[in-house]
């Protein structure tokens, strides 16, 4: 492994809290609209099986910060056992500011997946960084981690594997809600 490989294990290791965008990293960016407004949005059971592996193997929480305000999004927290979930959030880096705040949390203690340029403020201010592989051009320019996933497809699994082999866990079968 390299020097550079080294590092990012070794900030990887510090993290306490994972934050993500939802639109474009949880899901694939689509919403499906009816004559009643917002109806869709698709989420990845793998990327949720994430969430649970990072909770459990690691102790380490998932937490939601998205611009949009959407039910399903608050569902899907929910049914993860996310308690932090920011609808809304116009300005992230002010949300992930009262975050780490509230939480006692440096900068270092946190992780943020992002994928558009909304997500800039929370870069940073996150120990590691990760956009999935279709994020726009200026967030991958600013990620410590491209993943090799699209949003929507796995990309929050991938990085919650990537935390849970650095920090050493040992895979383990879980009881999952995802089942």
């Amino acid at each position: 492994m390299s020097a550079g490989d080294d590092l990012l294990r070794e900030r990887l290791c510090r993290v306490k809290l994972v934050l993500t965008d939802c639109d474009g990293v949880l899901t694939d960016g689509s919403v499906y609209y009816s004559e009643l407004g917002e109806k869709f949005k698709r989420f990845n059971i793998r990327d949720g099986m994430g969430v649970e592996r990072l909770r459990l193997l690691a102790g380490v929480e998932s937490a939601i910060v998205t611009g949009e305000s959407s039910e399903s999004v608050v569902r899907r927290a929910e049914k993860l056992g996310i308690v932090e979930c920011h609808l809304g959030a116009k300005d992230k880096g002010a949300v992930v500011r009262s975050i780490l705040a509230r939480r006692d949390l440096s900068g270092a203690e946190i992780a943020y997946l992002g994928d558009d340029v909304n997500d800039l403020p929370a870069f940073e201010l996150a120990g590691v960084t990760a956009c999935p592989r279709d994020a726009v051009d200026e967030i991958k320019a600013r990620a410590d981690v491209v993943l090799t996933h699209r949003g929507g497809e796995g990309a929050f699994r991938e990085f919650a594997e990537m935390l849970l082999t650095a920090v050493g866990a040992k895979p383990s079968p879980l009881p999952s809600s995802e089942s």
